[in-house]
């Protein structure tokens, strides 16, 4: 196996034949395509061949950039490919899916220009200490089906600008454009800098805990990334965790909700709410909760939902059945509490996984709509009569990702982000991020740092060399 992995439908690694990982098309409910469930020794392979990279990639770092850079060419020569599969596994409307594609390149362009700084240490002594940087050896991510090829980048841009080598997997929901960006890099990276393994359980706690991996990263659910740190446990390897969010969006009593609905909406809704960052939660003042809760719902009402790869959808269907049955559970939960939905609030007839946008009022506030991340699309709008009560409500939950205040006043509105309990907050917008920014979450949303230098040292280690000082 190369630095990439053959095209959708073909087997894997030479001398290998595997059983047929399905994939279904989430618009129809139907499988159209299946990637290999490559085996426990197909994995220890990868690995193998990963380590004997290492030597090679991490002695030239000008080659690395421009290998890197490369890279990012090679993706959007590739993006008209990438974006249609990956709207056909994903489900997300095929100019998300082309938006998807351009970060992923982008990454790789920005991780390519970006070294780590040597620092020389003056603390009296008649020693010169220079801190360098050193990779730390084959790496590993697993990343999820909401968005495969960003997070993959996400992962690997910084991890083989810094050297490393990695050992890739996707989710089993999508498989299919990763492996075929996997094929798309194979051009331009060495061999075996970057492997894509594609199958089911075990193969991810097993890449999570082999003793060849000195780094495992992981983008998903808090329980599977409980999990991923005891596995990594077992060999000491370092772990970078982003995982769940149930983002709250705090409306102030100034805010002009007809200004703001369409950007609220969307920051709930983008990808069919199946975003870690999105808005999960809206508290809106008690005057204004009827006015916030019609706004949402006449665009949740009107909004285009259908196949992705059909020119006119807005809205797609939510990925895969597990998951369409959660949303499901969690609102049917929350009307049977008491809550009313103002639209939506059932899954669409018809093929395929689709679900009403929807938008709930009159939730109790221990409803799991609220306590919970429902990731998908499903909306509740909670009123509050103070704004101690709001931030209070706010920051109730376990998780810490990101959250938001909406206002006209920006003084008063960044006052009260700050007194949110998560690692990025923003104000009038929510869920955009810079390449060059960090992003972590804090309690149960993460351990660790990604994004921008602090991704990049992320993936190195320092090694510090005291020189004496001639007389």
């Amino acid at each position: 196996m190369t630095s990439g992995t053959p095209t959708p439908g073909a087997g894997g690694a030479p001398g290998h034949r595997t059983a047929g990982l399905p994939v279904v098309d989430p618009a129809t409910g139907e499988t159209f395509d299946e990637a290999p469930d490559q085996q426990p020794g197909e994995l220890d392979e990868a690995v193998a061949r990963a380590g004997r990279a290492w030597r090679a990639w991490r002695a030239d770092p000008e080659a690395r950039t421009a290998a890197l850079r490369g890279a990012a060419d090679a993706v959007e020569t590739a993006g008209d490919d990438l974006a249609r599969l990956l709207t056909r596994e994903q489900g997300k409307p095929l100019a998300e899916s082309y938006a998807e594609v351009a970060r992923t390149a982008a990454r790789l362009r920005y991780f390519a220009d970006l070294a780590p700084r040597t620092r020389r240490i003056d603390d009296g002594r008649p020693v010169d200490s220079e801190v360098r940087w050193r990779s730390l050896g084959p790496v590993a991510a697993i990343v999820p089906w909401n968005f495969p090829l960003q997070l993959a980048a996400a992962k690997f841009a910084p991890a083989l600008a810094a050297g490393n080598t990695m050992v890739l997997k996707p989710s089993p929901f999508t498989p299919l454009a990763t492996r075929l960006l996997g094929s798309v890099l194979a051009a331009v990276l060495p061999e075996d800098v970057l492997t894509v393994v594609t199958g089911r359980e075990p193969l991810g706690a097993r890449l999570a805990s082999h003793p060849g991996i000195r780094h495992v990263t992981f983008t998903g659910s808090v329980p599977t990334g409980r999990a991923v740190a005891g596995a990594a446990a077992d060999s000491l390897a370092r772990v970078t965790l982003e995982l769940g969010g149930n983002d709250a969006a705090v409306l102030l009593d100034d805010v002009d909700v007809d200004r703001i609905a369409d950007r609220l909406f969307w920051a709930a809704f983008r990808n069919c709410g199946q975003v870690c960052m999105a808005v999960k939660r809206v508290y809106a003042p008690a005057r204004l909760h009827s006015e916030v809760v019609e706004a949402l719902a006449q665009r949740a009402k009107s909004v285009a939902v259908g196949p992705g790869l059909d020119p006119g959808t807005r809205l797609g269907p939510v990925n895969n059945a597990p998951q369409l049955a959660r949303v499901e559970r969690i609102t049917e939960q929350a009307l049977a509490d008491g809550a009313r939905a103002a639209s939506g609030g059932h899954r669409l007839d018809g093929p395929g996984h689709f679900f009403a946008p929807t938008i709930l009022t009159d939730v109790p506030p221990d409803s799991a709509v609220v306590t919970e991340e429902q990731f998908g699309p499903v909306l509740p709008v909670l009123p509050y009569r103070n704004l101690d009560e709001a931030v209070d409500a706010a920051n109730s939950t376990g998780f810490g990702l990101g959250g938001s205040v909406w206002g006209t006043d920006l003084d008063r509105a960044e006052a009260v982000a700050d007194r949110l309990e998560c690692g990025t907050a923003w104000i009038n917008h929510h869920a955009e991020l810079s390449l060059a920014q960090p992003f972590a979450g804090i309690k149960d949303s993460g351990v660790g740092v990604a994004g921008g230098p602090w991704g990049l040292y992320g993936n190195l280690r320092p090694f510090v060399v005291h020189r004496p000082r001639e007389a």
